[in-house]
């Protein structure tokens, strides 16, 4: 399985706002320019992820988007399965004539345990890790100048 576009912007862009968690709201093209995202791609993404209940918007001058809830309390799972659907590498059911008889399918239950350890891992990981590692990284990082 390969995460679409659409989660991996949509979870940097859940990251930038996770990694300003009590600041002001950020406006789109904000949340674009820390993670060089199109900004009309992410309006509509932000706008999927309001309607799921993941941010919150407010409008005006000093208007953007939040986090709705605790970034420890969002899981990486969450957020993919808003925008993409759920986390499956394969689902038996959505594939035509995949076999003749699933109920004795062999790869069956072997789609069914990486399907699980997929979701597994990312519902494993919060928001708020995530945002911390990255901050970790980013002090952590030393730039390197050669003359």
């Amino acid at each position: 399985m390969k995460l679409s576009t659409r989660s991996r912007y949509g979870l940097r862009a859940m990251l930038v706002l996770a990694m300003h968690e009590g600041d002001d709201p950020m406006m789109t093209k904000e949340i674009g320019e820390r993670q060089n995202l199109p900004v009309t791609y992410l309006e509509q993404l932000m706008l999927t992820l309001r309607k799921a209940g993941l941010v919150n918007a407010t409008r005006g001058a000093k208007g953007g988007y939040v986090l709705a809830r605790d970034p420890g309390k969002i899981s990486l799972a969450e957020i993919v399965e808003v925008l993409e659907g759920p986390l499956d590498i394969a689902d038996c059911a959505d594939v035509p004539n995949c076999c003749q008889i699933p109920e004795i399918c062999a790869f069956k239950g072997i789609f069914a345990q990486a399907n699980k350890a997929l979701y597994d891992v990312f519902d494993r990981m919060s928001l708020a890790q995530i945002a911390e590692e990255q901050n970790n990284k980013i002090a952590s990082h030393v730039e390197m100048y050669y003359i």
